[in-house]
């Protein structure tokens, strides 16, 4: 038996809700069952993309969530109250709008996986947190359907980063092609490497997309460089090369993981100093920065994977791609598209699929990615008034 499950997320480039509906086999309660009577293996496990579309933010609301991403943003509570209810708002409009297209009927879907949009990652410090809004109790309320969320607490709770989650999600999505790496190239970029079913690792490596897009939009007021056009068009600097790989986070051992609160225009200034440089000399360092700093956190693994494939954004920025497949070699990389998964909805996928572990009773983290203590089970659930 199958079961629809619907997944939301907003990456750190804040620039759409994805969305995905999902059929996964089997259904939850035959996921129960398996682990309860303690079978040595898992009942086969399958999945479908159903649907799946991007939705774009309205502008101010993107224009609020982006502002919160400086390292010294502040924001009124009632300002936070307010937005953590609109972003649920956006979040639950891209569920209906999706059913809709899709002409499934929300009684059909068994429960919606919302990551919603992290306006502050912080897993270090005496207390640490990872915070998204878009109010879940909204989604479930306007949509209708069940919806889990927060699913990265209980990792931080438990001594972990509370990401990267997808590793979980890709060890059994992509079982049948181990050894191989997934490479989400969002606003961050962050590898899972599947080595084998008992060597699962995974880590942010550092900025994919997210200074690229914050430059381009200081020095060309688009959101992103097309293709990596005007980054094409300009010169690496050696020096500021060095200088922004010098950065002790791509020295730290894993577990590690990072966000727009640490990679952003403040932290590139902060390095550029006095430097007189092109801005289409930046934007070429920046794009070198992103190829270098994946290649070599992928080189540090210790990993023998000899296949990575790509998934996110940052697969459509050709200069990216070229400069990654150059820095990987011989290393083949490709995206998920060439096996059957549409590399803009991995992420959503893989909340749908999270949702679904959380209403079987089932871990969503894997302890040696994150750090935490132990496998947990992820995420509040909401259930809806009807």
């Amino acid at each position: 038996m199958s079961e629809l499950f619907l997944g939301l997320i907003s990456g750190t480039s804040a620039d759409g809700i994805d969305a995905a509906l999902l059929r996964f086999e089997p259904a939850v309660e035959d996921l129960v069952s398996a682990a309860e009577s303690a079978l040595p293996d898992d009942p086969p496990f399958a999945m479908q993309v159903v649907a799946a579309e991007t939705f774009s933010y309205p502008a101010p609301i993107r224009a609020r969530l982006l502002a919160l991403t400086a390292a010294d943003a502040a924001i009124p509570l009632d300002e936070f109250g307010a937005l953590d209810v609109a972003v649920g708002g956006c979040f639950a409009e891209a569920a209906t709008r999706l059913l809709s297209r899709a002409g499934v009927s929300a009684s059909n879907v068994r429960a919606i996986g919302s990551h919603g949009q992290t306006v502050r990652h912080r897993p270090q410090g005496a207390h640490p947190f990872s915070l998204q809004i878009g109010d879940a109790a909204v989604i479930a309320e306007r949509t209708g359907i069940a919806t889990v969320a927060d699913f990265r607490r209980a990792d931080v709770a438990a001594g972990g980063q509370g990401a990267p989650l997808a590793p979980a999600f890709h060890a059994a999505a992509f079982a049948h092609l181990m050894p191989c790496a997934l490479l989400n190239l969002g606003g961050i970029a962050n590898f899972s490497l599947l080595n084998g079913a008992d060597d699962i690792l995974g880590f942010d490596s550092g900025p994919a997309n997210c200074l690229l897009d914050a430059w381009n939009a200081r020095h060309c007021g688009t959101p992103c460089d097309i293709d990596g056009v005007w980054a094409s068009s300009g010169r690496v600097d050696p020096g500021l090369l060095d200088a922004l790989l010098d950065d002790p986070y791509f020295a730290a051992a894993t577990p590690k993981s990072t966000g727009r609160e640490y990679f952003n225009l403040d932290w590139l200034e902060a390095r550029l100093g006095h430097a007189e440089i092109k801005p289409a000399d930046i934007q070429a360092t920046l794009l070198a920065l992103s190829a270098h700093s994946i290649a070599d956190a992928l080189q540090k693994s210790g990993s023998t994977v000899q296949r990575v494939l790509a998934c996110g954004g940052g697969v459509h920025n050709r200069a990216l791609m070229e400069a990654l497949a150059a820095a990987l070699q011989p290393i083949e990389l490709t995206d998920t598209g060439s096996v059957g998964m549409d590399p803009d909805f991995v992420e959503a996928a893989l909340f749908a699929w999270l949702a679904r572990q959380r209403l079987a009773q089932l871990p969503g983290n894997v302890p040696g990615v994150t750090g935490a203590c132990g496998p947990r089970i992820l995420g509040a659930l909401h259930a809806p008034s009807r």
